[in-house]
């Protein structure tokens, strides 16, 4: 993302703490941080690193020293919310690299396929419908929620529970 002219004095602005200028360029960038998330995110965590990346933005921008690095600073925090978001979602834990690194290696992009393929169904089926809902199919939890009827709080419980147990069969515990 460039700014252009006009909207470097809003960038400015924002920098020395304009609160009217940070709502701008946050509405300004938003298309942006969209469309980089896209490519770097698994499609659930588009939403959630959008604003996480508006909110750090909102958070740190005075911070910035240099104004003319801001859209690649911009993109390098969509970048790490991308990368931070998606260890999360699979509860993986960064000390163990190498296991996955090896189990990576090991296996070619078809295998991998049907490996996980068999994880998701080995899933009971209520725990199988969030995660594909959510994951591959990309749907909001107020979405599953609304056509499961259950409630958010629910919906979340159950698509940490079912990305649990595909972790486990995927990578099971040594």
């Amino acid at each position: 993302m460039r700014l252009g002219p006009e909207h470097e004095s809003i960038l400015a602005a924002a920098h020395r703490g304009d609160p009217a200028a940070l709502d701008q360029l946050l509405r300004i960038t938003r298309p942006d941080i969209r469309r980089y998330a896209q490519m770097h995110c698994r499609i659930s965590d588009v939403d959630d690193a959008v604003q996480e990346t508006l909110l750090i933005v909102a958070r740190r921008l005075p911070s910035l020293r240099a104004l003319p690095a801001f859209s690649a600073w911009l993109f390098r925090l969509v970048q790490r919310e991308c990368r931070r978001l998606g260890r999360k979602a699979m509860d993986f834990d960064p000390y163990d690299e190498e296991r996955l690194e090896h189990w990576l290696v090991k296996n070619d992009e078809t295998s991998l396929r049907l490996q996980l393929v068999a994880a998701l169904q080995a899933l009971p089926a209520h725990y199988r419908e969030v995660i594909l809902l959510r994951d591959f199919e990309g749907w909001r939890i107020g979405e599953i929620a609304e056509l499961t009827g259950l409630s958010c709080a629910n919906v979340k419980s159950r698509l940490h529970r079912a990305r649990s147990l595909a972790r486990e069969h995927l990578l099971p515990p040594e």
